[in-house]
């Protein structure tokens, strides 16, 4: 009997063939689209590079500066500045092109040139943005990168420095160390922070309750506006000059660069670490610390760094889970001075003359980045990070402290997440003493501690990113009864878009409103009042940019 081939393999054959023919037009469209993309931002980039030479750029200047997707280098320079692994994916949005400046009349025509394009600008300075706004977009954009405007003139005479935005914090702290061993700056402890972000986003460290913010040592700056003039304080006056301390530069302009304050240091600190699991009594710890951690000198700064930990048993089957609560600490003077004031408000720390450590300000600057004791200064000038890791941060603010039980809750809650930490940061002194409409940042007097929520992971795909994120949103949720309140209180620093973003067309105000409130309080308006007068246009923008008032 002859064998003839069944409707069903029929079928099969055809619905084969098929799948072949349309696997071959996905990959022509995918091929074309590919194609004409790089074309397009090729032909972006001819504009563009037209557009320099117009603003007296020379061709060889405008080429050497500007990185289309289509060079070998574009990869090397958008990755070098980007601080989480999150945003390294192939998926991420990358910029049309890549602008790194070397002096101020560059930057100038990039902003003249972008608006004639009609490319949207993101700036970054030292790429530390946590939800990487600052190089990622869904629309058309363009990056300029601050990273050759790195120069520091610290003069010692009137204890002030001139420092431009693309230089890091690290480079910043070696050069005052250069010049002085009893000058510092109160800024962040990561020495890799770029300055033109941190400083124009309220950017904080060890030295707050002394000094407060690094925004309130700011006495000058130099901003290219919307139209690519060139403004210092006087010329843009005060309303401006207030908003870029701590409303965040980029809604408004490119700041070049800010002259700072220099602070005095004593020429010894002295550090101490002391580490506490709850078998160790850890939680009337944290209860007391936050009944003094507001109120005691001023020189003292203690930092609880709060982690799920597993402890090694030899006896128990299943190693048990718990929390470690670790007092981190600067004080500015010596081992003997802070032991007496820990005796006399937190003398339940039970802090010994072991556990403290003496040392210059330069090298607490190298404790604080965990770097090895006997690190040369010179690692400050390091602009790359030891490792990047995948990583989400959130924020809230501490206004009463938390009870004992809703304490053992929290651990709970902690050991059960078994991922994400929190760090709470001591605020009083200096921080209750400047009003909250001095600048921008408005989180100072009535807050005893900040949180900073942060969770890593070493794994990639989009599987991982949805369930560590998800993990510090519920820590963050189940805080929620414990926090400040209408509104939330979140730190501009510590990126969130969580909080809300803005699609920047017709609605932007009301939707900036809700984010705007939680960043900075009742400054948002002053701050929106700003954002119309110096580019109503909203050409300066991002997902959490100030809108300007709706026309």
């Amino acid at each position: 009997m002859e064998n003839k081939p069944s409707l069903e393999n029929h079928w099969k054959t055809e619905k084969s063939a098929m799948s072949r023919s349309c696997c071959r037009l996905l990959l022509l469209v995918l091929g074309f689209l590919i194609v004409s993309s790089y074309a397009a931002s090729d032909s972006v980039y001819d504009k563009f590079l037209q557009c320099l030479s117009n603003h007296s750029i020379t061709s060889h200047q405008a080429s050497s500066i500007s990185y289309a997707r289509t060079n070998s280098s574009f990869t090397n320079v958008l990755q070098f500045y980007i601080r989480n692994e999150r945003f390294k994916a192939p998926s991420t949005p990358k910029p049309l092109i890549i602008v790194t400046p070397t002096d101020e009349s560059q930057v100038q025509a990039a902003i003249i040139c972008s608006r004639e394009i009609g490319i949207q600008l993101r700036i970054r300075s030292g790429g530390h943005d946590y939800d990487g706004l600052s190089y990622v977009s869904d629309v058309p954009f363009f990056i300029l990168d601050l990273f050759n405007l790195r120069s520091i003139n610290v003069n010692i005479s009137d204890e002030t420095a001139w420092v431009q935005a693309g230089a890091t914090l690290g480079e910043l702290y070696y050069r005052i160390w250069e010049k002085s061993r009893v000058h510092g700056f109160p800024a962040g402890v990561c020495p890799t922070l770029g300055v033109g972000g941190h400083l124009s986003g309220g950017g904080y460290g060890n030295m707050l309750r002394k000094y407060g913010l690094s925004v309130d040592h700011i006495l000058d700056a130099q901003i290219v506006n919307v139209n690519g003039s060139i403004l210092d304080r006087p010329s843009m006056g005060e309303d401006l000059f207030w908003a870029i301390r701590g409303g965040g530069g980029a809604s408004f302009g490119v700041i070049l660069l800010y002259k700072i304050k220099l602070v005095r240091v004593p020429e010894v600190v002295t550090v101490f670490r002391v580490e506490k699991t709850l078998a160790e009594n850890a939680t009337d710890l944290v209860y007391k610390w936050q009944h003094i951690t507001d109120k005691i000198h001023n020189d003292l700064f203690m930092r609880l760094l709060v982690h799920p930990i597993t402890v090694k048993s030899d006896k128990a089957e299943k190693s048990p889970k718990t929390v470690r609560v670790t007092f981190k600490s600067l004080f500015l003077g010596d081992a003997t001075r802070v032991i007496s004031v820990m005796n006399k408000d937190f003398p339940e720390l039970g802090l010994k003359k072991e556990d403290c450590r003496e040392m210059s300000w330069i090298e607490s600057v190298l404790y604080w980045a965990n770097f090895d004791n006997g690190t040369s200064v010179n690692v400050l000038l390091n602009k790359t990070l030891s490792s990047v890791k995948f990583f989400k941060v959130k924020s809230d603010y501490v206004q009463k402290p938390i009870s004992k039980d809703d304490l053992e809750g929290l651990w709970k809650k902690i050991i059960e997440l078994g991922k994400p930490g929190m760090a709470f940061n001591s605020y009083g002194g200096r921080m209750s003493e400047i009003p909250p409409s001095e600048t921008p940042f408005p989180h100072r007097g009535g807050n005893i501690f900040k949180i900073q929520y942060s969770v890593n992971w070493p794994e990639e795909g989009a599987e991982a990113d949805k369930k560590y994120v998800n993990l510090i949103r519920e820590l963050h949720s189940y805080m929620t009864p414990f926090v400040s309140m209408s509104p939330r209180g979140a730190f501009l620093n510590y990126r969130d878009i969580d909080i809300g973003i803005s699609h920047n067309g017709k609605d932007s105000y009301q939707e900036g409103r809700v984010y705007g409130v939680k960043y900075f309080m009742n400054n948002f308006e002053r701050l929106v009042k700003v954002k119309t007068a110096v580019d109503p246009q909203n050409f300066f923008r991002y997902e959490q940019s100030i809108p300007p008032l709706p026309y």
